[in-house]
């Protein structure tokens, strides 16, 4: 047997086999998906075949419809079941550890292609894609979330890094550690980002008091902090914006 055929009897994503070779079943199926899908784009899909057609790379040997059935009906979104934690996903038949794996590549490259723009850019100056970025990684994640960007005297980029994990509602900072970072990096400024896993952005008094800390000791060495971020589930807040900064 050919490494071709080989392909073509397990159904993948890349069988080139024409349509018409197969008209019923699961090939058949998986066929005209790929048709539909080079024919007319992504926007012709819904969800549970966006998910069926990632599944046919790990899973080339099964039916996916049902496994991709069940995860909206778990998690009730496309984008919902990509960022799954690993345990809830494991609960779902027949998904495995290969199907999370090409779960998990796609949520990763879509957070990476969101951040790609913004290296090496001003970014003061590209808002809508930096928001676009924070929300694709921490809109769906079901415990609060602290990151630092850090920024040179151009504003442009110099790291994103996670400084704690918290619990669903409570994320220990320490000003003292923010502040230590952006002179390790030459960092001149500052944008603080936290999630609200309950999708409510509205800041807590913790929240406006950690800032103003924050905001005391990085001007104390020089350091501007331009604005904390709040990302909700289906919105974001910035303290600039709402004065709180």
């Amino acid at each position: 047997m050919t490494k071709r055929r080989g392909l073509a009897e397990a159904g993948g994503l890349f069988d080139h086999a024409p349509v018409a070779a197969s008209t019923s079943g699961v090939e058949g199926h998986r066929a005209r998906m790929r048709q539909k899908l080079i024919e007319a784009g992504s926007s012709a899909l819904h969800d549970h075949e966006l998910i069926e057609m990632l599944l046919f790379l790990a899973l080339p040997r099964r039916d996916t419809k049902p496994i991709a059935r069940a995860l909206l009906d778990q998690f009730g979104s496309f984008a919902d079941a990509l960022s799954a934690p690993t345990q809830e996903l494991r609960q779902i038949e027949g998904l495995g550890d290969a199907g999370i794996a090409a779960l998990r590549t796609v949520h990763v490259a879509a957070i990476r292609l969101s951040e790609a723009p913004l290296k090496k850019q001003e970014v003061l100056n590209n808002w809508d894609r930096l928001i676009r970025y924070l929300t694709a990684r921490l809109a769906r994640e079901r415990v609060e979330q602290f990151l630092v960007l850090f920024l040179d005297s151009k504003n442009r980029l110099i790291a994103d890094e996670a400084q704690a994990r918290g619990t669903v509602n409570h994320t220990p900072v320490y000003p003292r550690e923010v502040v230590k970072r952006a002179l390790e990096l030459n960092a001149t400024a500052l944008i603080l980002v936290h999630n609200h896993p309950s999708g409510d952005p509205t800041p807590s008094r913790a929240d406006i008091e950690m800032t103003a800390e924050v905001k005391q000791a990085a001007a104390a060495l020089g350091i501007v902090l331009h604005d904390h971020l709040i990302i909700g589930r289906d919105r974001p807040l910035s303290f600039r914006r709402e004065g709180l900064l």
